[in-house]
């Protein structure tokens, strides 16, 4: 890996006082930190907005910006939020272009793009920065040829882009899940029988999603995959010949084997990522082919109420597309929102009498919940019959 970033050139882009959004995603511009952290100790009044950050944000100095907020903060981000230097912001996806647009309006965002045949493209992720581009906001550009080339959309605009560097970082390698347990196996055979035919789904990452694709890859019908992220599991359903159309995301998160599929071995690479606006408009997410949403739960409470941010101890993310796709899938015709989780985590029961953080996700936006004991369907039921059905799940 290499990379050379020209410090003046990124200076000359921040005026006093300004709020300089960073990509997230694993192809974040790591390259950057280090000048960023050195511009803001120099300014003391440099402010830094950040997205969702699945790996460490090494060489970024959180401390030393006048003020740091992040929209999700995925696990790199985990260190910064607990001691304090990172603010973490309640918001769904579908909201952050209304909140750049308005209270969190960048005045720079710095990105990292792959070279194109055209002008620099954006590479294993979309996220957000769409919406940020469309803005008219300057973009300060590291030109990364290690990236993929997955982006749906077009060229970044030429009289906004200002490249401040070069690297060969490519996008950060996220290890596959462990091989699912027992329980999950379960899960994933129980929600691959829920799919109705002609089925897009969506999956939370790790472990479940793991087993949820197993199920679905034993199962054998072809899927429509319509997520927040795609991992490494998409190449397998690619590779069984079980991908009815092309996969709409708008991160990519996982190893060469997932970045290489995406780039097609460096051609054009395949049109996969969207904007947020596009990959959680619930509109369009409701229509058909029928939604399938299957999405965990740090913890779930008799009524179906569900938290992903984290127990009472932690955050350990944040609130992202979950309520998205829940919503649009439980008014998608013949689709589910589906809530899988196994019945203890680390020993502990993971349905608790009151949550440990806010509501992330409401009751009536969830109409299936799986455990390794069985399926509760919700759909139709009053509130004591969903209570009743619920903890039947946990005995």
């Amino acid at each position: 890996m290499s990379a050379e970033i020209d410090t003046r050139a990124l200076a000359s882009l921040v005026r006093r006082g300004a709020r300089i959004a960073v990509a997230d995603g694993c192809g974040t511009p790591r390259a950057a930190f280090p000048a960023l952290g050195d511009l803001a100790r120099e300014r003391g009044d440099v402010r830094l907005l950040l997205g969702w950050m699945p790996a460490p944000v090494t060489g970024l100095d959180l401390a030393a910006f006048a003020d740091a907020r992040t929209v999700m903060p995925g696990w790199g981000l985990r260190p910064g939020v607990s001691a304090g230097h990172v603010r973490a912001v309640p918001a769904r996806l579908s909201a952050m272009p209304a909140l750049l647009a308005g209270p969190l309006r960048p005045d720079l965002l710095v990105v990292a793009a792959a070279p194109g045949p055209y002008g620099p493209v954006l590479g294993s992720e979309v996220s957000w920065m769409r919406a940020v581009i469309d803005a008219g906001v300057p973009l300060a550009v590291v030109l990364d040829d290690a990236l993929p080339r997955a982006t749906a959309g077009p060229p970044l605009p030429e009289e906004q882009t200002f490249v401040v560097g070069h690297a060969s970082d490519g996008p950060a390698v996220i290890a596959s899940a462990p091989e699912p347990s027992p329980e999950h196996r379960r899960i994933g055979e129980l929600v691959a029988g829920l799919l109705p035919d002609d089925a897009r789904v969506q999956w939370a990452p790790g472990q479940l999603g793991q087993a949820v694709v197993g199920g679905m890859l034993a199962r054998g019908r072809p899927v429509h995959v319509d997520s927040g992220l795609l991992g490494d599991p998409v190449v397998d359903l690619h590779e069984a010949g079980l991908l009815a159309s092309t996969p709409t995301a708008t991160y990519l998160v996982g190893t060469p084997r997932l970045y290489g599929w995406a780039d097609e071995q460096g051609r054009a690479g395949r049109p996969v990522l969207h904007g947020v606006e596009v990959t959680h408009d619930p509109n369009r997410l409701a229509a058909d082919p029928p939604l399938v949403a299957v999405n965990t739960a740090v913890e779930i409470d008799p009524d179906g109420q569900v938290n992903v941010e984290g127990p009472a101890t932690a955050i350990v993310g944040g609130i992202g597309g979950h309520p998205d796709y829940a919503a649009a899938a439980t008014r998608s015709r013949r689709g589910l929102s589906v809530v899988a989780l196994a019945s203890t985590h680390r020993g502990r029961s993971t349905m608790v009498e009151h949550l440990s953080r806010p509501v992330t996700t409401a009751s009536h936006d969830v109409d299936v919940v799986v455990t390794e004991h069985g399926v509760a369907d919700l759909r139709g039921l009053d509130r004591e019959e969903r209570r009743r059905a619920l903890c039947a799940l946990w005995p």
